[in-house]
């Protein structure tokens, strides 16, 4: 079953097909041994003796490759001429020339060699010599993972030759071993089955070979299943050896099929059947990938509905420590004002800032800007043979970090930022399953925090535009209202003959020049990083204070302030800028407002929708003449101003930019509904209690009319 689940990951792979042959000679070996040791007929037992051979034949050779592919060592002419003898030697095993007959034994029938099968244990010499000769020098020259890989195998190879070996005894009518003179006892299919289990755990743990285990859980399931009739077949094999029962094939078989199937059912109806203990020796042998898995997954799944980078690194930092069991990690992000790498985070805690000499032109970038560099190995124990000098450059320029893996934020081909990952927490390595997750990890944390990018520039142009419209708006109004104080002064300048007409203009100069202060002091508070002052307050008497400052203006125009709903309601927030909104509002309502009309101003508690906190909506209402639907979507633009009077009443356009500034700061939201002739209603819905991030919540704006 291994054997084919390696080969169908990957036909083409080289690694694979020495694989498989090697795996069906070790399983063919196995079955034909099991069915000889049943057979009683010479005649029978002669085919599955050849048939035996025929598969030991071809174990030599598919050993040496396989180890040579793992250990990246290139004999590819000793490699084709041991693969000529070897399928030389397998077209004869049915032929006299390799097996002459058969003779029993007590360990079952055994096969008269021909003059083939020495020149085959020549060669099986000649391999096994030379293939753990070349893994011995190999792994002196490896480190970490590669020399635990390497070392395995040759662990593994050796107790097949001793095991297999043991079983040629017999072939040279060797029936007791020497020296101590006991019976022999054919060893070589525990052999096999020792050096499968050796292979097929670096295959699931360790990936020997090139592949990706990804087990889920019906996978799992059949893993521990398989492991279970294996457990119960070797007990029933003691129990029959100690001679406690008598047991006949049938018996084994039953027994077996009734354990799998107490085992299917148990599993199925009791999921957490015997479930006490540890999971240690479980989560070793199948990589302890399954949750992992999943956690990494789901989380990538939410990766989604992210849209900001500081949402993204405490979930990353999370996922790394507690799930993937990370020691130490890095993030390196390209600062877009400086055009300088920076280092953004790390665990453990350490200084953050700019990282020197990360440019373009250094080894690293060049490694990443190569076809297809996927990652950079930064630790000599995981790096292939075979590297370049380019690699062993930039690994060198990540030393000051120590990582062991170096994945890079990439976007249309540049490089904006990287992840340095450390090694694992609980010592274990790096498996490529663990490589192939986080590479999809970083994958996807790529999208998101290249999108955060592609905002921010967005909204970095946005400012720019708005920066230079309020420019150009500032610029035109300041002109217009310095235009009478300059022709005041020249006038003065004039002396005598000017008097007269510098008097005329000084009333209007001086209200130009006090307009001129509150229209810089409106400006100065688009450039000011405001902090509230919070503070439990009562809204309904705010709103009086307000309305109260607002009382001259309103007297003018003989405009009656109408409050409804003005019961005790606390509120959290900056009193002193909630005035000033409203204040604003208030004064609003009063230019757009008819001579003797009223302003009705509404406070209302809304119904709860959060857990935590109440919200409260404030009501300014007019019954002017409304504003268009072509002006009603510019209200909000600083300068933008429907009061164009051209006098001291004349609008600066930065009364309703600041009102919705004013309403984000406390996490509101601002809306304006309004259509001609039918008067404006502004409406202010801000919560009870500000949150921990309350003072940098962004709040939408809406814009409605009515029908």
């Amino acid at each position: 079953m291994l054997t084919i689940f390696v080969l169908t990951r990957n036909l083409r792979s080289n690694v694979n097909h020495a694989y498989a042959v090697w795996g069906f000679s070790l399983t063919v070996w196995n079955f034909a041994t099991f069915v000889k040791y049943q057979v009683q007929d010479p005649a029978v037992a002669l085919w599955w003796v050849r048939l035996i051979n025929f598969a030991v034949v071809f174990l030599p050779v598919g050993v040496l490759h396989l180890c040579l592919l793992i250990a990246q060592v290139a004999w590819p002419r000793l490699l084709r001429a041991i693969y000529a003898v070897t399928l030389a030697l397998a077209a004869c095993v049915f032929t006299p020339l390799y097996i002459k007959g058969v003779f029993p034994t007590a360990a079952g029938f055994y096969g008269e060699t021909g003059p083939l099968f020495t020149c085959y244990s020549v060669i099986y010499i000649f391999v096994a010599v030379t293939t753990l000769t070349m893994l011995y020098r190999r792994q002196r020259h490896l480190a970490g993972l590669h020399r635990t890989r390497i070392r395995a195998l040759m662990w593994g190879y050796g107790a097949l030759l001793v095991c297999g070996t043991n079983d040629l005894l017999p072939l040279h009518h060797v029936t007791k071993y020497p020296v101590i003179g006991l019976e022999f006892y054919p060893i070589g299919s525990m052999g096999a089955i020792l050096f499968g289990l050796v292979v097929g755990y670096g295959v699931l743990q360790h990936q020997l070979l090139d592949i990706h285990v990804s087990l889920n859980r019906i996978a799992a399931l059949l893993v521990r299943m398989t492991f279970m009739f294996l457990v119960g077949f070797f007990l029933l094999l003691l129990v029959s050896q100690l001679r406690l029962a008598e047991f006949k094939m049938g018996h084994y078989l039953t027994f077996l099929a009734v354990l799998a199937g107490t085992t299917v059912i148990t599993t199925t109806l009791f999921p957490r059947f015997i479930g006490f203990g540890e999971d240690r020796l479980e989560r070793r042998l199948l990589g302890d990938c399954l949750a992992y898995q999943d956690r990494v997954r789901e989380w990538i799944a939410t990766l989604r509905s992210v849209s900001e980078t500081r949402q993204v690194v405490p979930e990353l930092h999370a996922l790394l420590v507690q799930v993937v069991h990370v020691k130490s990690f890095q993030i390196i992000l390209l600062d877009e004002t400086t055009l300088n790498f920076s280092l953004r985070h790390a665990h453990p805690d350490r200084l953050l800032g700019p990282v020197e000499g990360m440019h373009a032109d250094t080894p690293l970038f060049q490694y990443f800007r190569s076809p297809n560099p996927g990652y950079l190995v930064c630790k000599i124990a995981y790096a292939m043979p075979g590297e370049t000098e380019l690699e062993r450059a930039a690994r060198q320029q990540l030393k000051v970090f120590d990582p062991e893996f170096c994945f890079p934020f990439i976007s249309d081909r540049q490089v904006f930022g990287m992840l340095l990952i450390g090694s694992k927490s609980n010592g274990d390595p790096y498996t490529r399953e663990d490589v192939r997750l986080l590479n999809e990890l970083v994958r996807n944390v790529t999208l998101v925090l290249n999108q955060v990018r592609l905002k921010n520039q967005i909204m970095a142009a946005q400012e720019q535009e708005l920066l230079g419209r309020m420019s150009r708006g500032l610029a035109h109004d300041l002109n217009n209202l310095l235009t009478p104080v300059t022709t005041c002064l020249q006038f003065s300048a004039q002396g005598p003959t000017g008097q007269d007409q510098a008097e005329e203009l000084l009333p209007l100069a001086l209200r130009n020049i006090e307009s001129v202060q509150a229209y810089v002091n409106e400006a100065l508070f688009f450039s000011r990083h405001h902090r509230l002052e919070v503070k439990a307050a009562r809204m309904d008497e705010t709103i009086r204070a307000a309305a109260d400052s607002m009382d001259p203006r309103a007297r003018k125009k003989q405009i009656e302030f109408r409050m409804e709903g003005l019961a005790p309601l606390p509120v959290e927030m900056d009193e002193v800028m909630i005035r000033r909104l409203l204040g604003n509002l208030i004064s609003n309502a009063i230019d757009a407002s008819p001579v003797g009309s009223a302003v009705q101003i509404q406070l209302i508690r809304l119904p709860r929708t959060e857990a935590s906190r109440d919200w409260v909506r404030v009501k300014v209402i007019d019954a002017g003449e409304g504003i268009s639907q072509e002006n009603l979507g510019r209200v909000f633009q600083p300068y933008f101003t429907t009061k164009d009077h051209g006098d001291s009443q004349r609008g600066h356009g930065l009364g309703l930019a600041i009102a919705r500034r004013i309403v984000h700061l406390h996490g509101g939201n601002l809306s304006i509904a309004s259509a001609e002739k039918k008067g404006t209603t502004v409406q202010v819905d801000l919560p009870t209690r500000q949150l921990a991030a309350g003072t940098d919540a962004k709040a939408t704006v809406a814009v409605a009319t009515h029908t």
